[in-house]
């Protein structure tokens, strides 16, 4: 007889399934995986060594680009971490636009999340229906920042501006396919403020969901790939250091939101959604879970946001760019401007991390400064990071296919991992 050796294969770096450029070294008897190493560095852009020579407000824009489905969340921590470094606290406004804004984030990035784990599986019309809900939060983004995806909208201090009074309307287009009538459908919900129209989200989205779950959570074909795949006992996914869904999904109860509250999560009513199995089942219905909770927590923050106006940003020269109308008419105002977009601010000597619940989990900045107007050190805990390590141990006895629903259910973005 012949000899039976096992055979190594290269999984990705350009594999659609690879969620970015992840090279996977498959040591494999057969179709079943008997070790699995991954190698990152494809991708390597040196966000942290880059932020040390940047002044600190330079380099929020670096923020949005790590997880790139959950830009505002990192700027957040970035953002926490030099405040406490400074020692101030937003306006209140502030905090409640922000709350309300991770969690946009934490529903936009499950539903890019449940659109590329459902199409890795098979399953296509997920991905379609879930896109078309992102299409209305992207909106929010360019509504208030300008930019659909790297927002840029947090500042030490507060936010860049207040949430405006109108929404951005379509437009008749010379193409066939957008009529007059389709386009007045469209801008029905889109006729009051960017508040009524994140209400009027807010109302149809537990709708979506249903949706959603009717495609997948009885579907049988989705269960025979994803009941017991890639199972992590609670002991093992805390030895690991993985957090948010990937940890909840094997029942433990950890949420930043709740156990450390940052802003104003500790005036929100929410519910903190735990597996009991620890497989790729059970992670699929927390983070369904987590999108409904974050529906909720939106909805304070708009009844709250309707009834408090005030300001959004600190009243300090040193931080916080003046009006338009004040920088065009004094001098003083100039040189603050001035100052503020060519040095920056310095920061008091001394360390600080913050840490936030990213959508994929416990995102946190570490941050030391020299009292110079950029960091001397900047370190940044990705959760993905932690995700990816345990990945051997979680494919190993599996098929190859079941590699693919694995780094589904881990949520990988390698821009965060490969910072």
């Amino acid at each position: 007889m012949s000899e039976i050796r096992n055979f190594t294969l290269n999984f990705g770096p350009q594999h659609p399934a690879a969620h970015g450029v992840l090279r996977l070294v498959l040591e494999m008897d057969g179709e079943v995986i008997e070790r699995a190493d991954p190698h990152i560095g494809l991708l390597h852009r040196a966000t942290e060594k880059l932020a040390e020579s940047k002044p600190y407000n330079q380099s929020i824009g670096y923020m949005d680009r790590l997880d790139y489905v959950s830009m505002m969340c990192n700027e957040h921590g970035y953002v926490l971490a030099m405040e406490k470094l400074l020692g101030i606290t937003p306006p209140l406004r502030a905090q409640y636009i922000r709350v309300m804004f991770d969690e946009i984030t934490r529903i936009l990035n499950h539903l890019l999340w449940i659109g590329a784990h459902g199409l890795d599986v098979g399953a296509m019309t997920i991905f379609l229906y879930a896109f078309r809900e992102r299409e209305d939060l992207m909106d929010c983004y360019e509504a208030v920042s300008g930019t659909r995806m790297h927002a840029t909208y947090y500042r030490p201090g507060g936010v860049y501006r207040d949430l405006p009074d109108t929404m951005p309307k379509y437009e008749a287009s010379t193409s066939i396919r957008h009529s007059q009538k389709e386009v007045n459908r469209k801008n029905e919900n889109r006729q009051g403020s960017m508040l009524d129209f994140i209400e009027s989200f807010t109302d149809r989205f537990p709708g979506y969901v249903d949706e959603y779950e009717t495609l997948l959570t009885d579907n049988r074909i989705w269960k025979q790939r994803t009941v017991g795949i890639g199972v992590v006992s609670p002991e093992r996914a805390m030895q690991m250091g993985f957090t948010g869904p990937m940890l909840r999904g094997s029942g433990i109860e950890w949420d930043l939101r709740k156990k450390q509250p940052y802003e104003v999560y500790d005036r929100m009513d929410f519910d903190i959604p735990v597996g009991t199995e620890g497989d790729s089942y059970d992670r699929y219905l927390v983070r369904m879970e987590e999108m409904r909770q974050s529906n909720r927590i939106i909805k304070q923050c708009v009844k709250w946001l309707r009834t408090n106006p005030g300001p959004v940003m600190l009243e300090d020269p040193k931080l916080a760019a003046p009006r338009r109308e004040e920088m065009k008419a004094d001098m003083e105002a100039l040189i603050h401007h001035f100052k503020l977009f060519t040095e920056g601010f310095c920061i008091p000597a001394g360390e600080a991390y913050a840490g936030i619940e990213h959508p994929k989990g416990e995102f946190g900045v570490y941050l030391v400064s020299d009292g110079a107007n950029k960091p001397y050190r900047m370190k940044i805990r990705a959760p993905g990071f932690a995700h990816l390590s345990g990945l051997n141990e979680m494919v190993r006895g599996h098929m190859l296919a079941d590699v693919v629903a694995v780094i589904g259910t881990q949520d990988i973005v390698f821009g965060e991992i490969d910072r």
